[in-house]
């Protein structure tokens, strides 16, 4: 039944934020008046923007080089993934690696796609510097699947 679930996280990862992607793209202009919607009272805002590079922006001069590492990258958690649920036990490891390669799977299909990943989500705190860092859903799963599949790996 966890393998099932863990087959089912990486095409919901996917697909959600493929489905969030879009609304963003249609429905939240790149500038103007209103460009930022606020959730939770201005806790969360969701705006648009187009990450040219890896995180933060990084690399966004050499995006063909961010879009092969991406895909490299991607490419290499698969097989990683399907070893293992041929694995009886450690469900910790295998929801973290559903959840990264759904997240993987998402950025760089926009990476290819696009040809820049469409970040949307932002925290409504005092920082500035923080309240500019713009994610999406496939960072959040990216991070929480790292850091999922390095404590089932150490167990």
């Amino acid at each position: 039944m966890a393998i099932a679930i863990c087959l089912l996280i990486v095409p919901a990862v996917f697909f959600g934020d493929l489905w969030l992607k879009n609304r963003v793209e249609k429905y939240i202009p790149a500038r103007g008046e209103k460009r930022e919607k606020k959730l939770l009272d201005g806790r969360m805002l969701i705006r648009k923007h187009h990450n040219r590079g890896a995180m933060l922006n990084a690399g966004e001069k050499n995006r063909t080089v961010v879009a092969a590492l991406s895909l490299f990258l991607t490419a290499v958690l698969v097989p990683v993934f399907i070893i293992s649920l041929g694995r009886r036990g450690n469900g910790l490891l295998r929801t973290g690696l559903a959840l990264l390669l759904g997240g993987a799977f998402s950025n760089t299909y926009d990476r290819l796609k696009r040809k820049y990943v469409v970040d949307y989500l932002s925290f409504g705190v005092k920082w500035k510097w923080f309240r500019g860092i713009v994610f999406n859903i496939s960072d959040f799963c990216i991070m929480i699947g790292a850091l999922l599949s390095v404590l089932g790996a150490a167990k």
